[in-house]
């Protein structure tokens, strides 16, 4: 069983850039695959990007390819997300999840724990 704590979002003007932190309770976090989704008012809650915490290896939505980062630190067993170049389309609320086996990966049906979210608005 994993918690999850996200925090690190807020107001930002389009251009500029936030980064998101989502710590990890879990003794066992580098079994996980964990993730950042994202919902806004009256959309569904969509795959933004994942790590596969062993491997680093990196997952992205096509719609911020290029824009974010998603990285994590061992040592505070801590997921980030680097988000540059916001745009007011990127306003959301922001949840971290992590699951040892999430299937479909890039769906929120995968992930069996999740953050209380921590909302992103991006002003025009």
């Amino acid at each position: 069983q994993v918690q999850l704590v996200d925090s690190g979002g807020g107001l930002v003007q389009a251009g500029g850039s936030l980064r998101l932190s989502c710590v990890a309770s879990a003794r066992t976090v580098s079994t996980y695959i964990m993730g950042w989704f994202r919902q806004a008012p009256g959309k569904e809650r969509e795959f933004v990007a994942a790590i596969r915490w062993s491997s680093g290896l990196t997952y992205y939505a096509d719609s911020v390819k290029g824009r974010f980062t998603i990285s994590r630190d061992n040592t505070k067993n801590t997921m980030y997300l680097e988000m540059n170049n916001l745009k007011p389309e990127d306003t959301a609320l922001y949840y971290c999840a992590a699951d040892q086996r999430p299937n479909p990966l890039m769906s929120q049906s995968g992930y069996d724990y999740w953050g209380q979210g921590t909302q992103v608005t991006v002003s025009s």
